[in-house]
């Protein structure tokens, strides 16, 4: 007998489509397989990494400590076709 393959995809719901299937068919032709669907919390995914995780941690408590801030200069940014002031992205 074979190894079993085991196989994780990330992905927003709105790009499941016509090629996902036959991408995830030719993957595992032939064989029977269980598809299990969770809700990924990208907060987690993001702090597994001990680098990220330290560069996401010391980004906030710059952040929280009001440090390495920047504020771009808003005379640059389109102004909102709704109002007089500029956009906030």
């Amino acid at each position: 007998m074979g190894e079993d393959m085991f196989t994780v995809y990330r992905l927003n719901a709105d790009e499941l489509d016509e090629s996902f299937l036959t991408s995830l068919k030719a993957a595992f032709q032939h064989k029977e397989i269980e598809i299990a669907v969770s809700e990924a919390d990208e907060t987690d995914y993001l702090l597994r990494s001990p680098v990220n995780r330290e560069h996401l941690l010391k980004a906030v408590a710059d952040v929280e400590a009001k440090r390495n801030l920047v504020e771009p200069d808003q005379a640059l940014f389109p102004m909102s076709v709704w109002s007089a002031t500029p956009m906030r992205v």
